[in-house]
């Protein structure tokens, strides 16, 4: 049977803290090009792979998360946009393309076929499947109106506002008619906020020694909805500037991922006499909304009404470095790595 080399992304052990390049290591292997008769699996080669924050909790030794972890030596597995080289499931066959949970390697043989989906190209870029039309997007999606319930006129934060999920969050609410606020890492993000995402302020939470005198200054008024994408202080900070029977949508912890003992929240007592609903999400709770997700987003995107920011890096080797970078913000908009282009 033929095979091909292989490069693939593997983990090396467990980790604290910061994750590091030399937690993980590119390796050669080879692949079978043809899939095993009644195995059920499809052979793809992958295109564009997802660096996402989430990534970082499967290399931990956690066995009560969500999604299982790591084993030490394997291939890192994340989201994917991939093309079938050959197919033991009817329901794809070789030249589909497809998105859904994969390897970082060149080429994958995926046996959870019911993971994955096929895309119908719409005149999008196929990295977007990863992003505004993929898990982040959709967690943007269903976080902002199945958690928040917002109302029109509403006073909305958004942290890591220019982020894979948070650049959405924020022009979402702004078709939903609120004030929106977002924060970032750096005055360059600060400037796409304002100028190309079209939220109504934003600020550099590095150059706020206070931030909850910073929340103050841009929401005189307090805040409606908080997306939280960070925890840690800035959660703190939001909780004191939070409105009667506001909503706080609890997506990720990204300034948690790199300590090794997380901050604790100081405010949650605003809670009781504020009445604030606070949630953790997950988007897998909500997979009943994606066809509507879909037609939603594509109807706005084609229109002009949204935009969406890559960070695009070039060749499998440079994934562990983009990955790291995503805990430091170094990333503008989605990080996204390109493995091959069809």
């Amino acid at each position: 049977m033929e095979e091909t080399q292989n490069k693939k992304i593997i983990f090396r052990d467990y980790i604290v803290g910061a994750p590091k390049e030399t937690d993980m290591e590119l390796k050669e292997g080879k692949v079978k090009m043809k899939v095993p008769k009644g195995s059920g699996a499809v052979l793809v080669k992958n295109l564009y792979l997802s660096c996402d924050p989430f990534i970082r909790g499967r290399m931990r030794d956690n066995h009560n998360s969500y999604i299982p972890c790591f084993v030490p030596g394997s291939v890192i597995e994340g989201f994917g946009v991939s093309k079938v080289l050959d197919s033991d499931d009817t329901n794809f066959k070789t030249g589909d393309l497809v998105s859904g949970l994969t390897g970082w390697e060149e080429y994958s043989l995926i046996q959870k076929t019911e993971h994955l989906r096929k895309i119908q190209q719409e005149d999008i870029p196929l990295s977007y499947y990863i992003g505004l039309l993929g898990m982040p997007g959709f967690t943007a999606y269903a976080g902002f109106y199945e958690v928040c319930s917002p109302k029109k006129g509403e006073y909305v934060f958004v942290s890591a506002a220019s982020g894979a999920v948070g650049q959405l969050v924020g022009q979402l609410a702004k078709l939903q008619g609120c004030y929106v606020v977002g924060s970032a890492g750096s005055s360059q993000k600060v400037d796409l906020l304002k100028n190309k995402l079209g939220f109504d302020e934003a600020f550099n939470y590095n150059e706020e020694p206070d931030l909850d005198a910073a929340l103050k200054r841009y929401f005189q008024q307090g805040i409606d909805i908080y997306f939280d994408n960070v925890g840690g202080r800035m959660l703190d900070a939001a909780l004191l500037n939070m409105r009667i029977h506001g909503r706080i949508a609890v997506c990720g912890m990204i300034s948690q991922h790199s300590i090794s003992n997380p901050e604790g929240i100081h405010n949650l007592f605003v809670l009781i006499t504020k009445r604030i609903r606070m949630q953790g999400l997950l988007q897998s709770d909500f997979l009943h909304l994606f066809p509507d997700f879909m037609k939603h987003i594509i109807s706005h995107y084609k229109q002009g009404k949204i935009v969406y920011i890559e960070d695009m890096n070039e060749g499998l080797e440079s994934a562990p470095a983009a990955f790291v970078g995503l805990f430091s913000g170094k990333n503008v908009g989605k990080q996204v790595i390109c493995v091959a282009r069809q």
